[in-house]
């Protein structure tokens, strides 16, 4: 283990210590597996939080990745580039919307979201000026700025952050009454993640989605669903809320949207909605460069055959099954939609279980105590996500 001592030693000496990583440092991957500088290979169940949802090293996204490395990698907005209008057109095309505003990360979409809907409630819903509210779920997780951490619940999140965003305004996750009764007329929208992920992949009521969209249709607010770890075939679906038969004003993509290359976040949705926006009141330097619009548009092309939703739909009942065979006196319940799910433990925090994985070749995180996350990227093996699952079942039988 020297090569991994050595080498978290040099990186805690002068990186900011704002991640409490496992003891691992990894040097190469493909596919669903890792290799670390000793040359320890690892099955990767979390998949960058669903970033990797093609693996690791996807030939083809490399090819286009490289291809546009020896054209042109950024121009900025202030001028045009030959990859901005292909990839929006076809993502708008992908979601049934009109218009994509890309960004680079899932925070700086979820904050343009934000933006979105109070200037779309000022300019087209009528709320007077600096009243209006958001309403959104609590056990959330849109990201960490200031603002977003704002309206989370989770004290490691906001402790020695304050003063915070004022418009915001948080009920239950799942229950569509207290929505109802938060909604008021200087209410512009609605934003939710359709499964939340950092909380152990919390999967809402049956219906649910089907209420927020209707009382959001009713009071003339607008639905945003944050898609950044659920869309793109993580579910089964392209996305989370196809389950639901909902279909949202605003979606916020990220991660997979970048194919595990580079940062690449998007929000989308109509004309009337992202026509708020005129020149110089929006921007971002990287938002939109041809690098990021070339890989983004080979993964809305491959998302457009149906085959990634349709397997990970296929392989996620057989993880449903696997998760459900996991030693009942280890777990006290578990979750799953497609190739994503959440084990919550009886007797182990989290970590302890993901320390023990990891000694036994497999990589997952551990979320809010006693509960581990699993993501495996859709393009794994069946033989691959059985073992992975076996491994978990011996660890737990250690408890």
């Amino acid at each position: 283990m020297d090569a991994t001592q050595s080498e978290i030693a040099r990186a805690e000496a002068s990186t900011a210590r704002n991640y409490h990583p496992l003891p691992v440092v990894l040097t190469s991957a493909e596919g669903a597996w890792a290799t670390d500088v000793e040359g320890t290979r690892y099955l990767d169940m979390l998949s960058g939080y669903s970033a990797l949802n093609f693996g690791h090293g996807d030939k083809e996204l490399l090819s286009v990745a490289h291809r546009q490395l020896d054209r042109l990698t950024l121009t900025s907005r202030a001028f045009h580039n030959d990859r901005l209008a292909t990839f929006c057109a076809e993502l708008a095309e992908l979601a049934g919307m009109d218009k994509v505003l890309p960004m680079n990360t899932g925070a700086e979409a979820v904050e343009t979201a934000i933006k979105t809907a109070r200037k779309w409630g000022y300019r087209v819903k009528g709320v007077p000026a600096s009243r209006a509210e958001i309403v959104v779920a609590g056990g959330n997780f849109h990201g960490r700025t200031v603002t977003i951490v704002g309206f989370s619940d989770d004290p490691e999140a906001t402790a020695d952050y304050a003063p915070f965003t004022p418009g915001f305004v948080s009920v239950p996750f799942g229950d569509a009454a207290a929505l109802a009764a938060a909604v008021t007329d200087d209410t512009v929208a609605v934003l939710l993640e359709p499964i939340q992920g950092e909380s152990g992949v919390i999967i809402p009521p049956p219906g649910y989605l089907a209420e927020v969209r209707a009382l959001c249709t009713a009071r003339n607010v607008l639905m945003i669903a944050d898609e950044i770890q659920s869309g793109l075939g993580r579910t089964g679906a392209t996305f989370a809320c196809d389950l639901a038969g909902v279909v949202p004003d605003v979606y916020v993509l990220g991660k997979a949207l970048g194919g595990g290359i580079v940062p690449l976040s998007a929000v989308v949705s109509s004309a009337e909605v992202l026509g708020v926006f005129e020149p110089g009141t929006h921007g971002s330097t990287f938002g939109g460069n041809p690098l990021a619009c070339a890989v983004g548009t080979a993964v809305v092309r491959r998302l457009r055959t149906g085959a990634v939703q349709q397997r990970a739909a296929e392989l996620g009942a057989l993880f449903a099954d696997l998760l459900a065979g996991l030693p009942g006196d280890a777990v006290t319940a578990t979750r799953s939609v497609g190739l994503w799910g959440g084990i919550d433990l009886s007797r182990r925090t989290g970590r302890s279980v993901c320390e023990g994985l990891l000694r036994r070749g497999v990589l997952a995180k551990d979320a809010h105590g006693a509960t581990i996350r699993l993501a495996p990227p859709l393009m794994i093996s069946e033989e691959d996500l059985r073992w992975g699952v076996e491994q978990l079942a011996d660890e737990l039988r250690l408890s």
